[in-house]
């Protein structure tokens, strides 16, 4: 019996999300993976993966075409980190789940690999700048953390153009690798990257997801265990304006037993059609028992024309687990709590502020890293700025 007949067996029914065809029920772990770009249609936006996403935008990234930019890439590391550009095809750890990621990996002239050591404990983050220069450009990013190493590293995304990326992590058996990708390009540009992670046994892997910039940002993030006591905790801050849709996609793939995987991601929404898209995915396979699960999203909706969607997904096929569960909300500005400081003193701006950032504060505390903790607070101070005055001009209209 396959997996979507064993839902289908549970009560479980195809569903429709609207206008036309119902959408045939599918687990997640049968969806096409391939690295041939031509076992995936051009998405038409109705299928289930696409169709929160606005895909007239993305023709240019789903064309089976070679680039028209070179994207630069540079690299600060510790001493002893190795990084040198290899084969796209070197490690396959990744494995394209939608067209743009089979394009990228087609399209990409080489992978860049950063090797931290085995046994290396680095004093200092890796940083990885990736800047699109404009036009169209694809990039290809092995990070890989030795047996028992302990090691931060930053992908910073910047730029105007059309990007996309691949990403492989591989986090060796007792290693610790906290990795914070940064989205914030310029307020055209569009970027879809695809993140693959094999988290060893008795391993930790910490994913953190920034996106504060860009027209169009979608994230897909998918993590696999590759023995017992793996431990994955994915964090995501996003901030989307008028304009923008800002899209994180998440695949756990529990298929070792005696793992964990903790999901929190947190986003505002302010102006004209902003749009964030959330979809968590976690699939607890028969032979994953002793499995420990819990994903989480919250959305704050600061003014109208905004818009948020969450979708967090449970597929277990297995009994023997220590727990699994999620929750999803989208909301707007608890008014209790602006009474409560208004009613103290301060004024209704302060007091929007300081209500955005305690939302904010407890994943910002646990990203780990002061320097991404500093620029995201005043990333998001501005971006509050520009909300306060959009929202009095909207007034005095």
């Amino acid at each position: 019996m396959t997996a979507t007949e064993t839902l289908v067996a549970a009560g479980n029914r195809a569903h429709s999300h609207g206008p036309g065809s119902p959408v045939p029920l599918q687990a997640r772990s049968e969806r096409t993976t391939s690295y041939d770009v031509a076992d995936f249609a051009v998405p038409n936006g109705r299928e289930e993966d696409w169709r929160f996403t606005p895909v007239k935008a993305l023709k240019a990234l789903f064309a089976d075409e070679a680039g028209t930019e070179t994207v630069k890439v540079d690299v600060q590391a510790p001493e002893g980190v190795v990084f040198e550009p290899v084969a796209a095809d070197t490690f396959k750890i990744l494995k394209p789940q939608d067209r743009s990621a089979a394009v990228a990996w087609k399209h990409a002239d080489k992978a860049l690999a950063v090797r931290i050591p085995a046994d290396a404990e680095l004093s200092e983050p890796v940083h990885v700048n990736v800047e699109s220069l404009g036009g169209r450009g694809f990039g290809h990013l092995v990070i890989e953390a030795g047996r028992h190493s302990r090691a931060i590293v930053i992908v910073d995304h910047t730029g105007a153009g059309e990007l996309g990326t691949n990403v492989e992590i591989s986090v060796g058996d007792g290693a610790e690798l906290r990795m914070v990708t940064i989205q914030q390009g310029d307020g055209e540009s569009v970027h879809l990257a695809q993140h693959d992670a094999l988290v060893g046994r008795d391993a930790k892997l910490n994913h953190v997801a920034v996106t504060l910039g860009g027209k169009v940002v979608r994230v897909a993030t998918n993590v696999r265990y590759a023995g017992p006591g793996g431990d994955a905790v994915l964090l995501g801050v996003y901030f989307a304006e008028a304009g923008q849709h800002q899209e994180h996609r998440l695949f756990v793939d529990h298929e070792a037993p005696h793992c964990q995987s903790h999901v929190t991601y947190k986003g505002a929404l302010a102006g004209e059609s902003a749009h964030s898209v959330w979809i968590g995915d976690v699939l607890i396979r028969a032979a994953a028992e002793g499995t420990d699960t819990f994903e989480l999203n919250r959305n704050l909706i600061l003014t109208d024309g905004a818009r948020a969607d969450s979708v967090p997904n449970l597929e277990i096929e297995t009994g023997e687990i220590v727990g699994a569960g999620h929750a999803s909300a989208t909301g707007r500005f608890d008014d209790e709590q602006l009474f409560y400081l208004q009613a103290r003193g301060i004024d209704e701006d302060e007091a929007r502020r300081l209500v955005v950032s305690g939302f904010f504060n407890d994943i910002i505390g646990k990203i780990g890293v002061p320097e991404v903790a500093e620029h995201l607070h005043d990333v998001i101070e501005q971006k509050l700025a520009r909300t306060a005055a959009l929202t009095e001009a909207t007034a005095a209209q």
